[in-house]
């Protein structure tokens, strides 16, 4: 792989507990440790859209700083689903992810996916917006989905790859892989030049 014989002389940093965002490192060819720290995923109230998405992907980088190595290439990422000039966070009950699909439901709302790169040197963030259109689902759909997904480790309650992406997602505008967690081919172009 081209990106592979580019990066031989670093090492790979994953932190994240993304089975998603760990396969998709995995896809572009590239070895890599997982690193994991738990990181009160907080911003100011003044930020919107895009700046909560990369504050957070830095706030994620940020703990690893320390322990960074000059061979080191830190990933950290983040995703929010913004809807209705709002952050709809990862549901903690059924009854929130009820409340968030519902919401969801018969209208469009942006996912912001940004990705930090972290060296000893510097940082680079690049991230993408999708703008995703979900029809108008009934209550029996939500249930049933929230029932056998459980999708309370997913910003916005959904996963568009999972059943309810395919029965409810009309059309999306941009990236899909966007939509999963990262901006993938943003990924592959910053660490080509990183």
């Amino acid at each position: 792989m081209i990106l592979a014989e580019k990066l031989k002389s670093r090492n790979l940093i994953v932190a994240s507990g993304s089975p998603r965002r760990q396969q998709f490192i995995k896809d572009l060819g590239l070895d890599f440790e997982v690193r994991l720290k738990p990181v009160q995923e907080t911003y100011p109230d003044t930020l919107e859209a895009v700046e909560i998405a990369e504050h957070l992907a830095k706030l994620k980088a940020a703990v690893f700083l320390d322990e960074l190595r000059p061979k080191d290439i830190l990933i950290t990422g983040d995703t929010v689903v913004y809807h209705e000039n709002k952050v709809l966070d990862k549901p903690k009950t059924e009854k929130e992810a009820f409340a968030m699909l519902e919401s969801l439901s018969g209208n469009s709302h942006e996912v912001i996916s940004s990705t930090c790169l972290t060296s000893t040197q510097k940082y680079v963030l690049v991230y993408d917006v999708t703008k995703v259109y979900f029809k108008k689902l009934k209550a029996e759909e939500i249930n049933y989905y929230i029932k056998n997904f459980k999708p309370f480790d997913k910003a916005g309650a959904y996963g568009i790859q999972e059943w309810i992406g395919k029965i409810g997602i009309e059309k999306i505008e941009g990236s899909f892989y966007n939509v999963m967690g990262m901006p993938v081919n943003k990924v592959y172009q910053a660490l080509k030049v990183f």
